[in-house]
């Protein structure tokens, strides 16, 4: 599993011109699974993002997590996380989990992360468009 988070100050997904996810501050993940991924997978990476110390304390440093900040994440599926280039220039994506294994595996984390904190998502499958102000900025690449 892979996850890209980015701190936003404000994000938003569209399809087909319609706006199917919103947040203000808070976390865009960028998600994808691949083989083996599982519930266990799952509960370690919500409490690895739950708790990743990347919003500025009253001292400006990066200290306090996304539930101590109290904001909200918004979860977009991105099986091309997952791309392979070491063949040349046109990826690969034999490493992402196919449609129909990765639909439960992402609607699970959704369900989890949710248990603590309002989560928005984009539509799974689609193409979607992506808008963020990314604080900082502020990019972490988790992979377990």
């Amino acid at each position: 599993m892979r996850v890209v988070v980015q701190k936003c100050s404000d994000a938003s997904v569209t399809v087909q011109g319609t706006e199917v996810g919103k947040i203000s501050q808070g976390l865009v993940l960028f998600v994808g699974f691949t083989s083996g991924d599982d519930f266990e997978t799952i509960q370690w990476m919500v409490h690895k993002i739950l708790h990743l110390r990347i919003f500025e304390d009253e001292d400006g440093i990066m200290n306090r997590s996304v539930l101590e900040q109290e904001g909200k994440i918004l979860s977009v599926s991105q099986f091309t996380l997952y791309a392979d280039t070491s063949k040349g220039n046109r990826p690969s994506y034999f490493g992402a989990l196919s449609k129909d294994e990765a639909l439960p595996l992402y609607q699970q984390f959704n369900q989890e992360l949710s248990k603590y904190i309002p989560v928005e998502t984009g539509e799974f499958g689609a193409l979607m468009e992506v808008h963020l102000t990314n604080l900082g900025p502020t990019t972490i690449l988790l992979e377990r």
